[in-house]
């Protein structure tokens, strides 16, 4: 796969120099970027999935909602709905996707929103609900048209950014120079253990000021869930199978220690079909069923309840917490 990869390069370099083009006009003003009165908040990546957005994105909700009016604005992949779609007590995971709609079941105190044009969406918010005060856009670093105050972007640490190439040939979406549009850069998923020499040489391979750059790791809960009963992770042994439709569920897996013929892995934003679901049970064979909290808002009401649990994760720095909160606020 890499070596094929690896001959789509004349590609990339078209690729790269459309997306450079398209960065340049919006830099000089020659295609407009527009901003709004209140705090607009972009999370975002320069790589293709797997950076762990949507555990940034929650962080930021459980620093902000208590604070701030705040809602939260998504693309909405993969749902059957279209235009702009402020969620309510109604909504379907069908109608705002699953990411949105975790959000929207997890925090109460917030409002979910969906629109693929953010300008559209932002302004649509803004006149059904006057009182916000932040709208927080989720995966929207690529997106120039909508000015946002602040851009938080994202690189996972197996995967960094300044190691890739522009698709087709990496995963890049845009030159690595897109960083400099980064208020602050996270390296996600790191081991706890990081050393601070390692830090400092990432730090030197990023394009922006080292004190503006992060690191977080990902904190899995010591117990599976299924909102109604926990089962402590250590009492699972191999009574389960996992499965899982994100970018990149190897840490899952791994914290899980999920034997490979165990494992059941799907495309990320994955929305399982009748022969999907038949091939779970099977492969459980009435063991419990262990996914990800993303995958178990698409699940929750297509298998048994008390066979189906989902493993809890949040973001965390290893440090300069304080420092990041006030480069925020």
């Amino acid at each position: 796969m890499k070596n094929l990869r690896k001959i789509l390069f004349p590609f990339s370099l078209i690729y790269a120099a459309i997306t450079s083009l398209r960065n340049f006009l919006y830099d000089k003003n020659i295609k407009k970027s527009i901003g709004f009165d209140i705090p607009v908040i972009a999370v975002g990546n320069l790589s293709v999935g797997g950076t762990g957005k949507t555990p940034m994105v929650e962080y930021l909700i459980r620093l902000l909602s208590d604070r701030y009016s705040l809602v939260v604005l998504s693309r909405g992949y993969k749902r059957k709905s279209k235009g702009f779609y402020l969620a309510n007590d109604i909504t379907t995971i069908e109608e705002i996707g699953d990411e949105p709609f975790q959000y929207h079941s997890k925090f109460k105190n917030i409002h979910v929103a969906v629109n693929v044009d953010r300008v559209e969406g932002v302004t649509k918010i803004l006149a059904a609900l006057p009182k916000t005060e932040i709208v927080l856009l989720d995966d929207a670093f690529q997106h120039r048209k909508i000015k946002a105050s602040f851009y938080i972007m994202l690189t996972a640490y197996n995967d960094l950014f300044y190691n890739d190439l522009v698709l087709p040939a990496g995963n890049l979406r845009e030159c690595k120079s897109g960083v400099k549009r980064a208020n602050v850069v996270v390296v996600t998923k790191c081991p706890k253990n990081l050393s601070e020499a390692e830090m400092l040489q990432i730090k030197s391979r990023i394009d922006i000021d080292n004190d503006k750059i992060f690191f977080s790791t990902i904190n899995y809960h010591q117990t599976v869930t299924n909102n109604v009963e926990e089962i402590p992770v250590i009492d699972l042994k191999n009574d389960f199978i996992a499965v899982a439709g994100i970018a990149k569920p190897e840490y899952f897996y791994e914290y899980l220690n999920c034997t490979k013929n165990d494992c059941l892995t799907f495309s990320d934003h994955h929305f399982f079909s009748d022969q999907d679901l038949k091939n779970i049970l099977q492969k459980a064979n009435g063991r419990k069923i262990i996914t990800t909290e993303k995958d178990y808002m698409r699940l929750q009401n297509q298998l048994p309840k008390n066979q189906l649990f989902y493993l809890p994760i949040e973001m965390d720095f290893i440090k300069e917490i304080e420092q990041f909160n006030n480069f925020l606020f």
